[in-house]
């Protein structure tokens, strides 16, 4: 028989659920539709980025997914995400540097908020990037299955930001 702390734990849940939105452990506000609400910078990572002289709109291109580089169709799940940069996004972080976020698949759009990244020389930098691409943005492709984002293309621009929105 399920114990009292058992049962609200679970109502507490599929509360969360069925509301208009709530928090994942650790993370973010979600919305209705699954996509992550605004989020502030972490003030470690806008020191970190005006120490690399990165600023608000910086950008460069990469890889979404460093598994699926060059891939002619690639497919995201909801969690982690591990990209890499192919051109200097600044004199630091330079092409073959790793980006480190959370993808968001759940939405009209797919969401991919990074906030760490590692220099070719090893070093780990805490900072605040979103992927980003042209007027569709990151719109899936119509078969894509819950939980799963399917893309005709591997790159995108990660663009230095100081709050997801």
């Amino acid at each position: 028989m399920p114990s009292t702390k058992a049962l609200l734990l679970s109502s507490a849940a599929l509360l969360c659920l069925a509301s208009s939105g709530c928090v994942t452990p650790g993370r973010v506000w979600l919305r209705p539709d699954g996509s992550p609400g605004p989020e502030e910078c972490p003030e470690e990572a806008k020191k970190a980025m005006r120490y690399m002289n990165l600023h608000i709109g910086d950008s460069s291109i990469m890889y979404i997914d460093v598994n699926q580089a060059g891939s002619r169709r690639l497919i995201l799940y909801d969690g982690p995400i591990q990209s890499i940069l192919f051109r200097n996004l600044s004199g630091t972080l330079t092409g073959g540097s790793l980006l480190y976020g959370h993808v968001w698949t759940s939405g009209p759009q797919v969401v991919i908020r990074y906030y760490e990244a590692r220099a070719p020389n090893g070093e780990k930098v805490p900072l605040c990037a979103v992927a980003r691409l042209g007027d569709d943005e990151m719109r899936k492709l119509p078969e894509s299955k819950p939980g799963t984002a399917i893309f005709g293309f591997s790159t995108a621009a990660v663009v230095i930001v100081d709050a997801f929105l």
